[in-house]
C-alpha cells in the first residue's frame, strides 16, 4: 500500500487583505466629506441680550397644555396666521423662532412651523432654552 503525502490547499489571503485596506482608506477619506447637517439658527443666550434695546425677534411658544403665545402674548390658534402675517409685514428680518415645551409631541410644533412658513416667514428656527412663562 502506497501512501501519498498530499499537499493541503490553502487560500492566499494577501490579496484579500490588500483589498480590505484599500476599501478602509477609501471610506476613511470619503466619510468626513459626506456629512451633512441642518442649518440651525438659535437665539443668543439671555446674558448676551442684556442691553437696553430688545432684539426684534418673533417667538412663537407652545406650552405643555398646547397654549400658543406670540412674544409672550396668548394667541388663539385660528388667529395665529393673521397675527404672524401682520408682524412679519413690518419687519425686514423674516425669521420666526418656535419654542415648544419638552413634553409636546412633534406634530404640535410642526403645525406651528407650517403656519409660520405659510404666513411668510423666510426662516423658521427652533429655539432652545427655558419654556415660556405661564400667566
Amino acid at each position: 500500500m502506497a501512501t501519498t503525502t498530499g499537499s493541503h490547499a490553502q487560500i492566499n489571503v494577501t490579496p484579500l487583505i490588500d483589498v480590505l485596506l484599500v476599501l478602509l482608506i477609501i471610506f476613511m477619506v470619503i466619510t468626513p466629506l459626506s456629512s451633512h447637517g441642518l442649518a440651525v439658527q438659535v437665539p443668543p443666550p439671555a446674558d448676551a441680550t442684556a442691553h437696553d434695546e430688545p432684539l426684534p425677534v418673533l417667538v412663537v411658544s407652545i406650552d405643555a397644555l398646547g397654549v400658543v403665545r406670540l412674544n409672550q402674548e396668548k394667541v388663539e390658534t385660528p388667529e395665529l396666521p393673521e397675527r404672524l402675517m401682520r408682524a412679519l409685514a413690518s419687519r425686514a428680518e423674516k425669521t420666526v423662532f418656535v419654542q415648544g415645551d419638552a413634553g409636546l409631541e412633534y406634530g404640535a410644533v410642526a403645525s406651528v412651523i407650517d403656519v409660520a412658513k405659510g404666513a411668510g416667514a423666510g426662516r423658521v428656527a427652533l429655539s432652545t432654552g427655558p419654556a415660556a412663562r405661564r400667566e
